[in-house]
């Protein structure tokens, strides 16, 4: 738990509406006075984006999942430590879009790393620091995967490689495990973390999650 501000973290497949919903959210506690820092991983410092070109774009390589598991670590430890731990000290709310969830989820149950090896590395690198609130959007992977490829096909890019769509090219059955590995760990840590039905509209949506962060306050 976070001494003075709070950590709330955004969790889910791929077209879950991570995105959307932060941002509305971030909205709502602005206008509501509060000081509002979001971010994002892998990413949030300019170290963290360059290793999330390296993960998460279709010509990034082609890494095993341990040395995705040190390449986000590596993005984790500057993101803690530049970003969100001052942020916090601050007194500041602060909103990630991923956390340690997603490397379980992924590179875990999603890419067969033993969960063990991730937890070593997590207690290593963070300790017990962990997010004070975890939202995990749930949508089946079908669904999430038509939102997302959509939305990339709207998107411009300079080159075709520079597409953050590495891991939406992998099989439906990798997705598959990574909707229950999320499932699991909220099963695991139910003070921390809460399911929302991701397949709803989204002011239906926002509408659960603005609940959740008022019992929380």
């Amino acid at each position: 738990m976070s001494a003075e501000g709070f950590f709330i973290t955004f969790e889910g497949g791929e077209g879950s509406g991570k995105t959307t919903q932060i941002n509305r959210l971030s909205r709502i506690l602005t206008d509501n006075g509060r000081r509002v820092i979001t971010t994002r991983e892998p990413g949030g410092t300019s170290e963290g984006e360059k290793i999330r070109s390296l993960l998460v774009q279709r010509e990034g390589g082609n890494w095993s999942a341990m040395a995705e598991l040190l390449l986000l670590f590596a993005a984790r430890t500057m993101h803690v430590e530049k970003i969100i731990r001052p942020a916090l000290e601050n007194g500041d709310i602060v909103i990630s879009d991923r956390f340690t969830d997603s490397t379980r989820a992924y590179q875990g149950y999603g890419r067969g790393l033993e969960i063990d090896i991730v937890e070593q590395v997590n207690t290593l690198v963070l300790g017990d620091f962990k997010p004070d609130m975890t939202i995990i959007l749930d949508v089946p992977p079908e669904t999430g995967l038509g939102r997302s490829k959509r939305r990339l096909a709207s998107e411009k890019f300079a080159e075709e490689g520079a597409c953050e769509d590495r891991f939406e090219q992998l099989e439906i059955d990798f997705h598959r495990c990574l909707r229950q590995g999320f499932l699991e760990i909220a099963q695991s840590e139910p003070e921390r973390c809460r399911i929302i039905d991701a397949t709803d509209t989204e002011d239906n949506v926002a509408a659960q999650i603005l609940a959740l962060i008022k019992d929380r306050f």
